[in-house]
């Protein structure tokens, strides 16, 4: 009876389990996990925290200071995405506000007193990073910044996002702006089960228009590894000076089994995220 317990613990320190799992983010029943290969060796990562999750399971495949609360940089759009979604309608037509227009950093200059939908608002905010834009969702969804900020907080301990905590919809440095790779693991999952999210992490490039179609903007993705010969399917990139190079990603292999990686403070995010993903196809089995 001991050593059948001892077993079955081993088996779980390895990830290696193929007893079912509980998706905590959603509350239900997860798929079995993957087992580890034998001769499977921690990959080298240089990131300050590095993560690599079974999308389907949530199991934990690797992880380097998961724990570790860092800046996260423009990642914490996919919170205010989530929000949008969630508490506004797509066909919403949004003023932009002096304020928005002034936002700094990434932006799509959005023009003061422009009137465009929430829906194009978010592919502005997913797709091209705008700040300005995720101001302008966090302005309509709020009414002001810093109730959706609360807002944004409530949702992360909804979500059991405990070592999360935001200070602005945007992801400018802030002492108060963090989250951990385990953390970000979870919203990750939350934010791509929804079809919207699903359908605009993954698109390289195009345009929108204000509601009059008289304004367009060209919105261009900052995830390199769209489109290349790995099988990316989004999610988001965030970059500043107190991050450094931030990088979620879904990974899909050709079995269609998928994954989860998150980096923060990357010396290259992309590389490092390719280097997680081929490990984690190569090391276990599904």
């Amino acid at each position: 009876m001991i050593l059948t317990f001892l077993n079955f613990y081993a088996a779980l320190s390895l990830g290696g389990s193929s007893m079912p799992a509980i998706d905590h983010a959603s509350g239900i029943p997860a798929s079995q996990i993957p087992l580890k290969q034998e001769y499977a060796v921690a990959p080298i990562i240089e990131a300050k925290s590095a993560i690599i999750v079974d999308f389907d399971s949530g199991a934990i495949l690797f992880e380097k200071n998961g724990n570790e609360k860092l800046q996260i940089a423009s990642i914490t759009k996919l919170m205010t995405a989530i929000l949008a979604l969630e508490k506004g309608n797509l066909d919403d037509i949004i003023t932009v506000s002096k304020e928005a227009a002034a936002t700094e950093g990434s932006k799509i200059w959005l023009l003061q007193g422009e009137q465009m939908s929430l829906n194009n608002l978010l592919q502005a905010a997913l797709i091209h990073s705008g700040n300005d834009a995720a101001v302008a969702i966090a302005e309509h969804i709020g009414g002001d910044v810093q109730n959706f900020v609360k807002m944004m907080n409530e949702k992360a301990d909804e979500l059991g996002l405990y070592s999360t905590n935001y200070e602005n919809p945007v992801g400018f440095d802030a002492i108060q702006n963090y989250s951990t790779v385990k953390d970000l693991s979870l919203l990750a999952r939350y934010a791509y089960r929804k079809e919207f999210i699903q359908n605009t992490v993954n698109v390289k490039s195009k345009e929108v228009a204000s509601a009059n179609g008289e304004t367009t903007h060209k919105l261009e993705n900052t995830n390199e590894l769209l489109g290349s010969q790995w099988n990316v399917l989004g999610l988001k990139t965030g970059s500043t000076e107190a991050a450094g190079l931030c990088f979620i990603a879904i990974m899909e292999n050709d079995k269609g089994n998928k994954i989860i990686t998150v980096v923060l403070d990357s010396p290259d995010r992309f590389l490092e995220t390719k280097k997680l993903a081929s490990w984690a196809f190569r090391s276990y089995i599904w």
